[in-house]
């Protein structure tokens, strides 16, 4: 039995006509009528009581009529699925994301793919570069939010913002009217760097600024992820060195202070697979990358 026969026998079912049944299939009634003694002969099964002036349907056509319709309603159903998600009109889309992306441009992203394309499920996930990177290869996430960027050569990266390290530190300190900071005057202090593994990670990349301006960072507070590099701050148990835009999300206990002369810069990333061809994903980049532009 294939599909073909199917709805001609759904045809010829409702319409208890062979002659009508063809008229409403566009074709001829031999074949029509030769098509559905060939889909009996398959099923082994008479599905038509065949009279000289009526037809009717045996059980077994019954049972036919009743399943064939459900079948022939879920392919439809599933062929106008399938053409949605191909047209990226429903679906899902996993993002992962760093921490520190929830400061910047990553909520009105969200916010502007959320509003133009409202039957997206977005699944999102925080993770840290190493953890986006495994994410990425076994496409347990379709794009990921990484700062500064995952180099694979199977992906594509597109750089989003691009932005200064500051300071944060606890409002306790007395800093005086001082905004800006100087690395020497952090000898004292504990500075407390993010994530302790894997590495090398986004504390290596401090590190590296540090020690190419020249200070060794002789006290160090490890953890697993920026939100808790920022509660330890808060307590008092040291200062952390964090990309310009958190500084846009005030927190109780914590205050910022320019770093003079500037270490380093830091930019935010959105990457996805080389062979991604998903339209969710096309999309997610285009207004990306259209927040950004707007933004900065």
């Amino acid at each position: 039995m294939n599909f073909k026969q199917l709805n001609y026998f759904i045809a010829v079912a409702e319409e208890l006509h062979f002659g009508r049944a063809a008229e409403r299939l566009d074709m001829a009634q031999p074949p029509l009528s030769r098509q559905i003694k060939q889909l009996e002969e398959d099923l082994e099964a008479t599905l038509i009581n065949r009279g000289r002036s009526a037809i009717s349907l045996t059980q077994a056509g019954e049972r036919l009529l009743e399943r064939g319709k459900n079948i022939i309603a879920q392919m439809e159903d599933t062929r106008l699925e399938v053409r949605r998600l191909g047209q990226g009109a429903e679906g899902r889309l996993r993002v992962g994301f760093v921490g520190s992306a929830t400061y910047g441009i990553l909520p009105n992203i969200i916010k502007s793919f959320r509003a133009n394309y409202t039957d997206i499920n977005l699944s999102l996930n925080p993770m840290n570069n190493a953890q986006l990177h495994r994410a990425l290869v076994s496409r347990e996430i379709d794009v990921a939010f990484a700062r500064p960027a995952l180099n694979d050569p199977e992906f594509v990266t597109k750089e989003l913002m691009e932005e200064k390290l500051i300071l944060a530190l606890p409002d306790t300190l007395d800093t005086g009217t001082r905004t800006v900071a100087k690395l020497e005057r952090l000898a004292t202090h504990y500075l407390i760097l993010y994530p302790e593994y894997p590495r090398p990670s986004y504390a290596d990349m401090v590190l590296g600024a540090c020690e190419e301006a020249g200070f060794e960072v002789p006290l160090r507070i490890w953890c697993m992820d920026l939100q808790t590099a920022l509660s330890l701050v808060s307590v008092g148990e040291g200062v952390c060195i964090v990309p310009d835009s958190v500084a846009t999300a005030p927190r109780k206990g914590i205050k910022f202070l320019t770093i003079e002369p500037e270490i380093a810069r830091t930019y935010l990333s959105l990457n996805y697979r080389l062979d991604e061809q998903g339209v969710h994903v096309q999309n997610f980049v285009r207004i990306a990358q259209k927040v950004a532009r707007k933004t900065f």
